[in-house]
């Protein structure tokens, strides 16, 4: 059982009148303590939350604290005399000291969290050295597809043989959310976003491996007629004049001619050629409508979308991952193939990897991974000041019974330390964790 309980890491509201300061013979639920100790010297998740069982009372009672501070305003009232413990069989042991006997029992939990930590950060930071290493190969496709056309193809097929092998067997598929630490290579991480999200897709789908490595192909090609747009029209954040706009969209057809020059499959050119078209017949270049547009294309097209909002030229219009995925189902609905679109949100959970979350004990953090089979249920990165960022509470919801997620925060709308405390990214970019969920199914 998860020793976790609501909490206020911020100590918003609070103010020292608030507080009270009790034996912890007079604890009770519905009490909201505050501890005065470090945040390894305690077996909880939070220093400040509120009783909800006994065990967290006799957990507190067992730490050797003389007094406990509770805040009458924000639990369940002032504290009741003490019982008369003598008196009242059953009644919890005496308080035990750091360093007595008994206390390595009671910090077993804490240990066992804090391990757990540890272990997602350095899952973290294998899959980030994937996806540094997959930008790279990404990077060295698109510079060599003129100069060396047929070892390039096939070393885009090699790493979507690589990526598709290992999103399609993988008992469970965690998505992750990546940092920016591959200043300049931006224009790479859209490729690869659309195509993490895309066999992503294809995996909930139950693709065949075939099917998903033709569609992963014309993802990760999807956009390489754009070489031949001028920069000035790419990289351009006021409109688009009408000129510009038809140019633009001629990017298409450049990638279908790229594409029947490198011998792709015919599927994939469809996706080249078909991603920007609408289920309502309003993209372009054809307009085509519904069950025209190719099947695979269809699933690129929500992929793109997705990654275009939250992934403007202009950084500013950017949306959250979680207004990103309500606009397109609350608003833009008849642009997708609406079985496609229930599948992206089935896979990414209405808080996508990226958003910032308010959890219902009031603690802020960031959504950091999602398991595709329970994307209700996200791994989150949670501020706390008492707790130095390197260092940072890493907390599967899987696990926790205690609290949940309540809502949604734009970036704008937290302090500016935690902000920088949990460095939400500039931009949104994915990459896939199958060797976690494996060593879980197999321990």
């Amino acid at each position: 059982m998860a020793l976790l309980a609501v909490s206020n890491p911020k100590g918003i509201g609070l103010n020292q009148s608030d507080r009270q300061d009790i034996s912890p013979d007079q604890l009770r639920p519905g009490q909201y303590v505050e501890l005065d100790l470090k945040w390894f010297e305690h077996p909880f998740a939070f220093s400040h939350f509120r009783i909800k069982t006994q065990e967290q009372i006799d957990r507190i009672r067992e730490l050797g604290l003389t007094t406990v501070r509770i805040n009458p305003r924000l639990g369940d009232g002032a504290a009741e005399p003490a019982p008369n413990a003598a008196s009242k069989p059953g009644s919890a042991p005496p308080p035990q000291r750091a360093g007595e006997p008994g206390l390595p029992t009671v910090m077993q939990a804490k240990r066992v969290l804090i391990e757990q930590m540890k272990a997602r950060r350095d899952d973290a930071q294998r899959v980030e050295n994937a996806f540094v290493n997959s930008v790279k190969v990404i990077r060295d496709i698109e510079r060599d597809l003129y100069r060396r056309p047929q070892q390039t193809v096939q070393q885009a097929a090699q790493l979507i043989e690589q990526i598709a092998d290992s999103i399609l067997n993988a008992p469970e598929l965690a998505i992750q959310v990546m940092g920016d630490k591959l200043s300049g290579e931006e224009q790479y991480f859209h490729s690869l976003n659309v195509t993490v999200l895309s066999i992503m897709m294809a995996r909930d789908l139950k693709l065949p491996i075939e099917l998903a490595g033709v569609l992963g192909v014309g993802a990760l090609l999807h956009d390489i007629g754009r070489k031949e747009v001028p920069d000035k029209i790419l990289l351009k954040t006021e409109p688009l004049t009408q000129a510009e706009r038809h140019f633009y969209e001629r990017h298409c057809q450049f990638g279908v001619d790229i594409a029947q020059r490198l011998n792709l499959a015919p599927a994939a050119i469809s996706i080249i050629r078909e991603h920007h078209e609408l289920f309502d017949g309003s993209g372009f270049p054809a307009k085509l409508r519904g069950e025209a547009i190719a099947p695979l294309a269809r699933i690129v097209v929500i992929a793109n979308y997705y990654d275009e909002l939250c992934n403007p030229v202009q950084l500013a219009d950017a949306l959250t991952p979680h207004e990103a995925l309500s606009l397109m189902f609350a608003k833009l609905r008849s642009k997708f193939d609406p079985r496609l679109l229930q599948t992206l949100i089935r896979c990414l959970g209405v808080y996508p990897p990226g958003t910032i979350v308010q959890l219902s004990n009031g603690a802020i953090g960031l959504v950091v991974t999602v398991n595709t089979r329970k994307p209700m249920k996200p791994t989150i990165m949670v501020f706390d000041a008492a707790i130095p960022k390197e260092e940072a509470m890493v907390l599967d919801m899987d696990h926790e019974t205690e609290f949940n997620i309540a809502k949604a925060i734009r970036p704008n709308q937290v302090p500016r330390d935690v902000y920088n405390y949990l460095s939400p990214r500039k931009r949104i970019s994915y990459y896939f964790d199958a060797s976690t969920a494996q060593r879980e199914a197999n321990p």
